[in-house]
């Protein structure tokens, strides 16, 4: 297998570069001390299970098209009556924790290594509000960030991937898109980008008919990867196997 080239690396945010679950977390115990681990977890899935529906309702149009912030105030109200919270105030700063997400431990560095070899684009379902807050509080440096705000719509909607096609005036073939979500690359794909799977605890592992252009074990390992097998070359026989 070989590694076709490429001018430019887009990568997914939430999960990606950033640990969500963890911010959800920290706001969690933030805005009910008296909750307790377990409840935290039911509460933090909770969250998520309410944005991957409504932003499913929003991709079969059942909805009309809401930004993400608009989605985590929701979140937020869902989780305040399953706490049994009656607070406005801690309530909106709960749905701000979205944006408060730390990074993994190599996501500074990977970004910093990859970038001295590529322009490197953020693609995220956050809005374009909620992106600036995550790309400052986690530190990501990017050449360009692009919110699919700009496309009224989420991933996996190919008009979302296009955003970055646009901005890089090249073909889509000419991308590397980087996920932990196979949901994520299955959707880039779709609109002809090349893809790399980077694994994290969070993400969406890859199924057995997904055939995905480079696999990693996390950011450095693909960094590593990239440095070692430039545009063109055989990877390394772990990817081939996969």
């Amino acid at each position: 297998m070989t590694l076709p080239e490429f001018d430019a690396v887009v990568l997914d945010v939430l999960g990606t570069l950033v640990d969500e679950p963890a911010g959800l977390r920290a706001g969690l115990r933030a805005f009910g001390p008296h909750l307790d681990e377990p409840a935290i977890e039911e509460l933090v899935e909770l969250w998520q299970r309410h944005i991957e529906l409504e932003q499913r309702r929003v991709l079969d149009k059942a909805r009309p098209y809401a930004v993400s912030d608009a989605l985590d105030r929701e979140a937020a109200r869902a989780v305040a009556e399953a706490a049994g919270v009656d607070d406005p105030v801690a309530e909106a700063a709960l749905a701000l924790s979205a944006r408060k997400l730390p990074p993994w431990p190599d996501t500074g560095a990977g970004l910093a290594r990859l970038a001295e070899r590529y322009p490197l684009i953020g693609l995220s379902n956050a809005s374009r509000t909620a992106l600036l807050g995550i790309n400052a509080h986690a530190g990501l440096r990017w050449h360009q960030a692009l919110s699919a705000e700009d496309a009224r719509t989420y991933k996996p909607d190919p008009e979302v991937y296009r955003l970055a096609v646009t901005v890089s005036g090249v073909p889509p073939e000419r991308l590397l898109m980087v996920a932990a979500h196979a949901w994520d690359l299955r959707g880039a794909q779709d609109l002809g980008l090349r893809t790399a799977y980077v694994a994290r605890p969070v993400g969406d592992p890859p199924g057995p008919f997904d055939r995905f252009d480079l696999y990693a074990d996390d950011l450095a390992d693909l960094v590593g990867r990239l440095g070692h097998a430039p545009p063109g070359r055989p990877l390394d026989r772990a990817a081939d196997e996969r």
